[in-house]
């Protein structure tokens, strides 16, 4: 019978095809990233065009709120806000500071004068202004009233007539802060005269704490004292972590 030699692999051999394999993952690995970096490009060029209103040419809904036929009264080009023009400025500004932005009216909008002006605003980015210069979506699946405070993301979008630079519409960490149409006033004043009969746990949502209340006249008369206080300085809110009103 023919021998058979013994397969012998040495220690260089080794190393070699362990780093031919690092070589060959990184190389797949950056291949990946790259491929997910170009797709990332492609979505941040249509998403930047859908804020400076380049797609508006396909279905033009700015139309809907923006004069766009034979009217009486027609305004004033550099009087028309946004959607209805759209301003640009290079970010070779300083922050703060107030600058010219080149404005232009969108197509098919029916305006009296030049529909190429120049607005004055501050430079700054969309997400940088004040918070009475843009609305936020508000969710009401928190608690305004945790200890600590609690925040949530949400969407929010500049108001029509402030110039700014970015996206029009960004995300935003807010507090928690919502209501449900419960009234401070009707809790306190349900506390100190139904307290005994827990209608003001009912009237806030607690629903459990009010049937022990109503079994238990109030606790004695303790239980409606240490809700109406806490109800006055407002450590007692509604069940749904939503605030007065």
């Amino acid at each position: 019978m023919p021998r058979t030699l013994p397969l012998r692999i040495s220690i260089r051999d080794c190393l070699v095809l362990v780093l031919l394999v690092i070589f060959n993952t990184i190389h797949v690995t950056d291949m990946a990233y790259n491929n997910m970096d170009i797709h990332s490009k492609e979505s941040k060029i249509k998403e930047d065009s859908n804020d400076k209103g380049l797609s508006f040419s396909e279905n033009e809904e700015y139309l809907k709120n923006c004069p766009s036929g034979d009217q009486e009264n027609v305004m004033e080009c550099s009087s028309l806000q946004y959607p209805c023009i759209t301003c640009e400025r290079g970010i070779d500004c300083r922050y703060g500071g107030f600058y010219n932005y080149t404005c232009n009216v969108q197509p098919k909008i029916v305006c009296n004068g030049s529909k190429v002006f120049n607005r004055t605003a501050m430079c700054r980015f969309c997400y940088q202004t004040d918070k009475w210069e843009h609305r936020c979506d508000q969710k009401a699946n928190c608690n305004s009233l945790a200890s600590p405070l609690k925040y949530y993301l949400t969407n929010c979008t500049v108001s029509d007539e402030v110039i700014c630079l970015g996206r029009r519409r960004f995300l935003k960490k807010i507090r928690c802060s919502w209501t449900s149409g419960t009234r401070w006033g009707t809790a306190l004043i349900l506390a100190l005269t139904l307290g005994g009969f827990g209608a003001d746990r009912f009237y806030l949502g607690h629903w459990q704490e009010g049937i022990g209340k109503l079994f238990s006249f109030g606790g004695l008369g303790v239980w409606t004292l240490v809700d109406a206080l806490l109800i006055g300085i407002h450590h007692l809110g509604p069940a749904d972590g939503s605030l007065y009103i």
